[in-house]
């Protein structure tokens, strides 16, 4: 390519171009005033691309600014098509337009007329985007051009305050867009453009610091699914349905053989340079997702409050014959109704209330650990891995993870050796995690949290300070009856944001596959963000409680639920009780913000009035 105009349009600038892209691109411009940057584009882009520019004038009106009867005519010579009297918010409407399917829509600095406002402004970018949806092909572009400052992006400098902006993020979200690229807005690389019309004059106006706003379309919002599913626990098959706030991360895959996510990628590097140290096994069967409080959970090892109790719906024995109320008695509990959000079964923090509750979700793969260490073959001295979600009922916040991927590493070892095993894991992880290139300052750091066990805390030093897992030395007898057992649980989900610059949890469980595809076996490259500056909207919901029986965790888990993940965090902003009343009064302010689809003021507007009614049903609380 010998010019590098309007490369942000990303168009064929020569046969051989198009012929490598093999696909026809068809752009359409709107809103032109004197055609001279239809013009511009027209000469230089190659043959393989298709123009056709409009302008909101009659022809008369149009052809009177200086120089357009001139670019119009440059247009019509080189093969593009021009209309006119196009309203660019009505683009099904328009005869000449109709049934046809464009690559790129271009809108360049788009203004109502006159001293019109901000919000008339901001009406036109929303109606604009709606009339874009019906003409723009499923992977086209819609571009913008707007004047320093007019966006409201921090891309803007200055960036305006947000209500005195026009808000061209919020305004594409309408019609289901999000922002995927932003870069400026260079005259230099169009020759011949001028820009006219200020004040709907045919007047130039200041471009310095504009910038190009590139959209395109996001997957839609969807609702909850039910998920049912039957895991074989002992001599059991237990049927079960998975809390409503969870299904989206069921069945994904990503630790799969061939999958190249983000968590197998961190989860293949780290086991080969584990393997080049110390002996690593991979156990490769699924175990299930499912446990029973029966097997006993150590304090040291999780919250029991923050365990998904499960009532399952159905157990039996693996066989076609029916297990016996004895055997179904040693499992679980007579209430034995499925569970939904909101109406989970009560945590406690007590081991012994935590034994009748029977199944839940696991929260750490420590709990396949004595499966691990019983099998047949077990060698002393090697580390014996297993790799797969876990879940946590915790409340909503931009750093906690309701479920992440998890690798356990657990080894068996003479009580008479020591090996060095945390300096073995360290090397394994600064193999992987690239350092800071601006500190000298250690990046992983392990710091002691307990005597019995000894137990480590491991943590990254990267953006601020993140535990990413732990490891623990247990003498004999609590795992193995001659050995002590070296055990090491590692987030997936956490290293990988911090190796691939993932900022939001969310994105590492996108079903776009503009995230999954940037990614490969043979590099580890930062991910390009393709929904940048993403609106955020807060919204506040209160009501009465009985504070001896109100299920806050419950309340974050509805919150999940109703609005499909598009909280991003929940903050408690006031409590107050009147004297001798037996309620109290909560208010919540709910943050929306979505990462990696488009969530209009509308929709979380919908979202929050979804979620006040299900807080009334499911909570049995007042409204106020």
């Amino acid at each position: 390519m010998n010019v590098k105009w309007m490369s942000y349009l990303r168009l064929p600038h020569s046969d051989s171009d198009a012929a490598a892209a093999q696909k026809l691109c068809r752009v359409l411009l709107v809103g032109e005033g004197n055609f001279s940057f239809s013009a511009s584009v027209c000469e230089t882009a190659g043959s393989c691309t298709e123009i056709t520019a409009t302008c909101f004038q009659p022809e008369e009106a149009a052809r009177q600014q200086g120089e357009a009867g001139r670019n119009i005519q440059r247009l019509l010579e080189r093969g593009a098509e021009v209309y006119f009297q196009v309203d660019c918010t009505q683009l099904k409407e328009c005869v000449a337009l109709s049934g046809r399917q464009f690559d790129r829509v271009v809108f360049n600095f788009p203004h109502c007329g006159r001293k019109a406002g901000v919000r008339k402004n901001r009406t036109l970018l929303t109606k604009f985007f709606l009339s874009c949806a019906g003409v723009l092909s499923e992977d086209g572009e819609v571009h913008i051009a707007l004047c320093n400052g007019q966006g409201g992006t921090p891309a803007d400098q200055p960036m305006r305050e947000w209500h005195n902006s026009w808000q061209v993020v919020a305004m594409a979200a309408e019609a289901g867009f999000i922002l995927s690229e932003i870069c400026p807005f260079d005259c230099a690389k169009y020759h011949s453009y001028r820009s006219t019309g200020y004040r709907s004059q045919d007047k130039t106006f200041h471009v310095e610091g504009a910038l190009n706003h590139i959209f395109t379309r996001s997957l839609p919002f969807t609702s909850v699914q039910a998920v049912a599913v039957q895991e074989t626990l002992g001599k059991h098959r237990v049927c079960f349905q998975i809390p409503e706030e969870l299904s989206e991360y069921i069945n994904r895959g990503f630790l799969g053989r061939h999958s190249h996510h983000p968590v197998n990628l961190i989860n293949e590097r780290l086991l080969k340079e584990l393997s080049s140290l110390v002996p690593v096994q991979r156990i490769e069967r699924e175990l299930p997702l499912l446990f029973h409080s029966s097997k006993g959970l150590p304090d040291w090892l999780c919250d029991l409050s923050n365990i998904y109790w499960i009532r399952p719906s159905e157990v039996g024995l693996t066989g076609s014959e029916e297990a016996s109320a004895e055997e179904l008695n040693s499992s679980v509990q007579p209430e034995t109704q499925p569970v939904t959000s909101g109406e989970a079964v009560s945590n406690s923090t007590g081991t012994e209330e935590a034994v009748k509750k029977g199944y839940g979700l696991r929260s750490s793969l420590m709990v396949h650990a004595h499966e691990v260490l019983q099998q047949k073959g077990f060698r002393v001295e090697t580390f014996y891995t297993i790799s797969g979600p876990v879940f946590r009922k915790i409340p909503v916040s931009r750093d906690n993870l309701p479920a992440f991927h998890e690798t356990l590493l657990i080894c068996g070892f003479d009580p008479e050796r020591r090996p060095d095993y945390i300096r073995v894991l360290q090397r394994s992880l600064e193999k992987v995690i690239p350092p800071r290139l601006d500190s000298s300052e250690r990046l992983l750091t392990f710091q002691k949290l307990s005597d019995a066990p000894v137990l480590h805390g491991i943590s990254v030093k990267q953006k601020g300070e993140r535990q990413v897992g732990w490891i623990a030395v247990i003498p004999p007898g609590r795992f193995h009856p001659g050995l002590h057992v070296c055990a090491v649980t590692l987030n997936l989900d956490l290293l990988a944001m911090l190796v691939f610059g993932v900022q939001d949890w969310r994105m590492l469980w996108s079903s776009d596959p503009r995230f999954l595809d940037q990614f490969c076996q043979t590099e580890l490259r930062p991910l390009q963000s393709f929904s940048l500056h993403p609106p955020l909207y807060q919204h506040d919901v209160s009501f009465w409680v009985d504070p001896l029986s109100f299920d806050e965790l419950g309340f974050h888990s509805l919150v999940r639920q109703a609005t499909a993940g598009a909280v991003i965090d929940v903050r408690l902003v006031d409590s107050f009780q009147y004297p001798h009343m037996p309620q109290a009064s909560r208010c919540y302010r709910l943050s929306y913000q979505a990462c990696d689809r488009a969530l209009s003021s509308r929709k979380a507007q919908e979202l929050q009035l979804r979620l006040r009614e299900q807080i009334q049903q499911r909570l049995q609380v007042t409204l106020r």
